[in-house]
This record gives structure tokens, sequence and C-alpha cells, in this order.
């Protein structure tokens, strides 16, 4: 495998320099769709959406932007967190709350969430890095196993 600058500043900002990457993912939810959210429209190559989901302990709606890869009409999600140790807090409150919506370039649409396993997940791993090749770069460095997980539209 090719060396991977770009999955390696992520992992680093992720896991030493967090205040700074959670002050980016708040920009980058205030911006989409604005003249200026323009130049965030892909993160580092790859297509973002936006999706809302209840957080698992306040209740209120927390929306992030993700990187999209599409399976059909599904979304394909990987709870990376750049290769951090916790699974992003996004992850956790889709477990938690098991729907979401969803905006795709300005439609937007209700979710259900499921994790998927075995050669489900290996089909969706690949499809995540084909779309952001960084994902792997994550994985090599996480000791935990990268979930993966398909949002269906209702």
């Amino acid at each position: 495998m090719k060396f991977d600058l770009q999955g390696v500043f992520n992992n680093f900002a992720s896991t030493r320099l967090d205040p700074v990457a959670r002050a980016f993912a708040r920009l980058h939810v205030k911006v989409h769709g604005t003249p200026v959210g323009r130049l965030f429209d892909r993160y580092f190559g790859a297509p973002v959406f936006e999706m809302t989901v209840r957080g698992r302990k306040t209740g209120e709606l927390r929306t992030v932007m993700l990187i999209l890869t599409k399976r059909g009409d599904d979304i394909v999600v990987a709870g990376s967190n750049a290769g951090n140790e916790a699974e992003p807090n996004w992850f956790r409150n889709l477990r938690a709350a098991g729907e979401a919506t969803v905006k795709v370039a300005g439609e937007t649409w209700p979710v259900t969430f499921r994790v998927v396993e075995g050669p489900e997940r290996a089909e969706c791993w690949r499809l995540v890095n084909a779309t952001y090749p960084s994902f792997a770069t994550y994985q090599e460095r996480s000791t935990r196993e990268i979930p993966v997980a398909v949002l269906e539209r209702r």
C-alpha cells in the first residue's frame, strides 16, 4: 500500500488535536450549502452529505457532514473517526436512534440504520475505500475494527 499523507494527517488531527478536528467539523456543517460552503462540498476529493441524528444523551438533533458512498439507493458509512480509538459520537448516536435524516444534493429524506457484517461488510468496506482511500489508513492505525453501516431510505 502506498503512503497516504492525507490519512496520516487526519488520523493525527483526530487523535492528537481533537479540539481542532471538532471545530473544523462544526464549521463544515455551518457553512455547508452557503456560497463559502461550496469550497467544502468535497472532503479531500470525496463527495459529502449532511446527516442529522438525535443525540443519545441529550435528545437534541445533531448534524454532521460525512463522506458520501452510495450503493444503489442506500448510503454506506464508516464509523472511522479518522482511526481514533473511540467510535465517533455520530455513529454511537445512530446505534441508539436507529434512524436519521440525510440531505444529499439538496434533497432530504429519512433513513434507517443497520451495521453490516460478514460478506456485506467486506463489500461495503471496498465501496467506502473506493470513495475515500484514507479509510484503509485509518484502519491500519486503529486497534478497533472500523464499523460499517448502511443507511436505507424509508
